[in-house]
């Protein structure tokens, strides 16, 4: 820094102001610009500042950090604000996207504590222009969403993505209801709100590119979208929407049902817990907060879900058999003993036909081995 110099001393205790400044830090210089001519006088003298390192109109570094920010940030429109487009939410802001909302209930408040604009008509919303459309409703309401949305107020180009727990049936809407000249990604983040709420560290992320424009722009986009979940950690899988059902309903659905299955049951926590039990308790928890419509939804559009069902309960109806049939042979032999073992005996002695000719054919005895020795 080069050292301060002005055409006059300057003494502070004639300015009262600036005395009792200086009389609190002695230590700093008084930096002065001059006046113009015509305000000079004996108790303002001009003076001149040489400083390199004096207040800059603007930091360099911030302003190249916010250029950065700026190209690699998306503007994103959440359609269905409710508990998992909130969830997600909080992580994009984390990564300095722009987000907007749009959903049925008022969460105007709500949105501004997290720094999402809020729009109440998914016109307003459109109007945005936003980089990316996620759908994040239920799976029960999304082609009647689909019918309403004003898609002629968005660009042409803009990328649609769906995190619902069916990977098919958004797949077909999608292609049915929008424009040709629409991107589309469809994908699920298998964890939610209480599975993730720690971390989203190794939790499954799966996606299918159904439609991605061939133009730099527009693959980059998708990259960006995808490159959240990377970058929090997710373990990326690419699959397509087929082969995600087929997987899903055999663990998804499952899962699903059993947690509600065992609520149903009324399982409860007790002083001498396992950690099986244990592990069951969390499986309820973890399930009974998701509603029945996505349960519904799980079950009524995922063509295998209901190919699982049956399974299920056929695996239960083959349990109960063999325990009910154990259970038969231990009371036989309570209620008739050796009488019943000598019986088996006796039968096993009788001569038998043959299927093919007829004969018989008699039983050896016991100390006769079959080969006549």
């Amino acid at each position: 820094m080069l050292p301060f110099s002005a055409r006059r001393p300057l003494n502070p205790q004639s300015l009262p102001f600036l005395s009792s400044f200086h009389s609190l830090s002695p230590s700093l210089p008084i930096l002065i610009l001059s006046a113009p001519s015509k305000l000079k006088s004996p108790h303002f003298p001009s003076l001149k500042i040489n400083c390199l390192d004096a207040a800059q109109p603007f930091d360099y570094e911030s302003l190249l950090k916010n250029r950065y920010i700026k190209s690699t940030s998306l503007k994103i429109a959440i359609v269905g604000f409710g508990n998992f487009g909130q969830f997600l939410s909080k992580t994009f802001i984390r990564h300095h996207h722009t987000l907007l909302a749009h959903s049925r209930t008022d969460y105007t408040d709500l949105a501004n504590q997290l720094g999402v604009s809020f729009y109440s008509d998914p016109n307003d919303l459109f109007e945005q222009h936003p980089d990316v459309v996620l759908l994040s409703t239920s799976i029960l309401s999304t082609e009647a969403l689909l019918q309403q949305l004003p898609f002629q107020r968005l660009r042409r180009n803009t990328l649609f993505v769906d995190v619902l727990s069916v990977k098919e049936f958004p797949r077909n809407l999608f292609l049915k209801y929008l424009p040709s000249d629409f991107d589309i990604l469809c994908t699920h983040p298998m964890f939610g709100p209480e599975s993730g709420k720690s971390s989203w560290a190794e939790l499954p992320f799966v996606y299918d590119k159904v439609r991605i424009g061939n133009e730099e722009s527009r693959v980059k986009r998708c990259g960006k979208f995808l490159e959240i979940f990377e970058k929090e950690g997710c373990r990326m899988v690419e699959m397509s929407c087929m082969e995600h059902d087929k997987y899903a309903a055999g663990s998804q659905f499952v899962t699903h049902t059993m947690g509600r299955v065992l609520e149903k049951f009324g399982v409860e926590s007790s002083p001498i817990n396992t950690k099986g039990y244990e592990t069951l308790l969390d499986l309820v928890e973890n399930t009974k907060g998701d509603s029945f419509d996505l349960y519904y939804g799980l079950f009524m559009y995922n063509q295998n879900a209901l190919e699982q069902l049956e399974r299920l309960d056929m695996a239960f109806e083959s349990i109960k058999k063999e325990l009910f049939g154990r259970l038969h042979q231990v009371y036989r032999k309570q209620l008739f003993g050796e009488k019943e073992e000598e019986e088996k005996k006796r039968e096993k002695r009788l001569p038998q036909k043959l299927l093919g000719n007829g004969s018989l054919i008699v039983p050896p005895l016991d100390n006769v081995r079959q080969d006549g020795s």
